[in-house]
């Protein structure tokens, strides 16, 4: 993943973009992508799970297709028009995270190059699945304030 790419277009993102859809605010958004990113490289452990046969299906669709990441989806433990609680001072600590996360991310990779880690709907991602989901995530969440 592209930290300087990603740096680049956080540097667009203000407190007070607005959203295009949905009900996150900008630091939300990116501290939601913070712990996806934190997740992907064992930062925040998942446990372990079956895949049903929707989730099989989803997970295809998503990361062996050009389907575009759906608008309107839940992330796991998330209830509708429930945010979770800021962690972050400001966006600009929540920015910095973010990159820094995706440094880790990249050299936690670099030297466990075919570790799977678990995704909290699609269960075991290898690196080139994870890489597929962020970059859809983060295009889809970057196109939510217009930053894509």
């Amino acid at each position: 993943m592209d930290s300087k790419l990603i740096e680049k277009k956080l540097k667009n993102l203000k407190a007070d973009t607005p959203a295009q859809f949905g009900i996150m605010t900008p630091q939300h958004m990116v501290e939601h992508l913070t712990i996806t990113v934190k997740i992907s490289y064992n930062r925040i452990k998942i446990p372990e799970f079956e895949l049903s046969e929707k989730q099989k299906f989803q997970k295809r669709a998503l990361l062996e297709t050009s389907m575009e990441f759906p608008r309107g989806v839940l992330a796991p433990g998330v209830k509708a028009g429930d945010l979770h609680p800021l962690r972050s001072v400001d966006l600009d600590e929540a920015k910095q995270q973010l990159v820094d996360s995706i440094v880790a991310y990249n050299e936690f990779f670099a030297y466990e190059p075919n570790i799977d880690t678990i995704h909290p709907r699609f269960s075991r991602l290898n690196h080139e699945e994870w890489e597929k989901f962020h970059t859809k995530h983060f295009m889809h969440h970057f196109k939510q304030f217009g930053i894509w």
